[in-house]
């Protein structure tokens, strides 16, 4: 009887995650470029609680994940899909921006669902080398830290510098710094496809010289109305 109880909460989980995520994936392309565009304005223009300009100015690349989906029953999981900038050579100005979905599990007792928008900055080279491969883990190939909030930087990020990712949230209007240790990141081939109309690598986009795609517009133009606020 337990067994069978058991087996029910599995799959009611399952099914539950299955409908988060696919209603997800329906999402269109230049609706999570425009949200990723108004997640990055809101967080770094969140007064003295969002992401400090300074953090941003020293970012090497900047991923972007909006409404990132979390659901579950007992089986949790996280799944989201956005988008990846790095700085061009001799910093000026950003990448084109590629394709990214992060995707990571939890288990422990819990029912619901949420939905969370989600900044990483990638602060060294070590962590654009991760960001720039087939896939990797938060925590596991990549250091990463829940971001400082502010704009006082002062002796609080002395020790979060040496993280090669730092990450931050927005949920119901609150921003936090957030811990993404066990979620992984992977480039999203077909969403790079619909951008550019051809099979491409993360690491082309973002050390090539890709032309922004029109439909990326918003979302370049907030990235660097953000960077200029020095």
């Amino acid at each position: 009887m337990r067994k069978t109880l058991a087996a029910c909460l599995v799959i009611a989980g399952s099914m539950t995650t299955a409908v988060a995520f696919a209603a997800d994936r329906e999402t269109k392309v230049d609706e999570r470029l425009d949200a990723s565009a108004e997640t990055i304005t809101d967080m770094m223009h969140a007064s003295d609680k969002g992401i400090p300009h300074d953090l941003l100015d020293k970012a090497r690349c900047v991923v972007v994940v909006p409404g990132m989906k979390k659901a579950g029953f007992i089986f949790g999981a996280k799944y989201g899909r956005g988008f990846a900038v790095c700085r061009r050579e001799g910093g000026s100005g950003w990448s084109a921006p590629a394709a990214m979905q992060v995707e990571g599990g939890s288990f422990g007792f819990q029912i619901g669902a949420s939905e969370t928008d989600v900044v990483v900055l990638v602060m060294n080279q070590g962590g654009m080398k991760h960001l720039l491969s087939d896939k990797f883990t938060l925590g596991g190939d990549a250091t990463v830290a829940a971001g400082p909030l502010g704009r006082d930087l002062s002796a609080q990020t002395d020790a979060m510098m040496n993280a090669e990712m730092l990450s931050y949230s927005r949920s119901r209007g609150l921003f936090a710094g957030i811990s993404l240790e066990g979620a992984s990141l992977a480039p999203d081939g077909e969403t790079n496809r619909e951008l550019y109309g051809h099979d491409t690598t993360n690491r082309e986009i973002l050390t090539g010289n890709f032309k922004t795609p029109a439909v990326a517009m918003k979302f370049e133009r907030a990235l660097h109305r953000d960077s200029a606020k020095r």
